[in-house]
């Protein structure tokens, strides 16, 4: 894995994770909060998306072995998860697979917010995990590359901590109308990655298509 993988692999995950897209949500969870109670909701939710994603990083292929699921088909599934989340994107409204309506009731009553619902599952969720997983799995058990996976996670993960201790600043500059548009920015692309996760799992799973 080379620099530019890693670089694709990051942005990939960065929109995907769409720290910009979600700070209304962490605004609304931590109304009331005390500046220290803010930043530490966001030092929080950033440590909780590096372990989640660390974590499936490494386990989430010996996962998918034991449940006897190839990773061809985990990679259709994912790109089909994927490009839902990217349509709920494009239409700027928050995706039942990141978070339902109960969870976003919870996020208003609990403290521990950095962790639920925004750690997990509004940015490592669904479509994150899947997306490790799959990339982890196409390095074919090298565990020193797998490693490498980490800096694109940590990277990611930095982010949400940046943009979540701005997210004051960032929400007053862009306005919602702003924060739409990069959000309906990431959904395209990640419409696009999705759309390649399911071709490439189709070719594994089916030869004779690409012939």
């Amino acid at each position: 894995m080379d620099l530019l993988e890693l670089l694709k692999a990051a942005l990939a995950l960065f929109a995907i994770v769409d720290p910009v897209g979600v700070i209304p949500i962490f605004l609304m969870a931590t109304h009331g909060f005390t500046l220290t109670q803010s930043r530490a909701a966001a030092r929080i939710a950033a440590l909780t998306v590096l372990g989640v994603l660390t974590i499936f990083a490494f386990a989430g292929e010996t996962l998918l072995t034991f449940f006897g699921i190839r990773l061809a088909a985990f990679s259709v599934a994912g790109g089909l998860l994927l490009l839902l989340l990217a349509l709920s994107m494009v239409e700027a409204h928050v995706s039942p697979q990141r978070q339902t309506q109960d969870e976003a009731v919870e996020a208003e009553e609990k403290d521990s917010v950095g962790v639920v619902p925004l750690g997990v599952p509004l940015l490592a969720g669904p479509g994150a995990i899947t997306h490790v997983i799959v990339a982890a799995g196409a390095l074919e058990g090298h565990t020193l590359q797998r490693g490498l996976l980490l800096l694109p996670v940590g990277l990611v993960a930095l982010s949400v901590w940046l943009a979540f201790r701005a997210a004051p600043v960032i929400a007053k500059r862009l306005g919602k109308t702003g924060i739409h548009v990069v959000t309906r920015l990431m959904g395209l692309i990640i419409a696009a990655i999705s759309i390649e996760m399911i071709a490439r799992g189709l070719g594994e799973l089916f030869p004779g298509l690409l012939t």
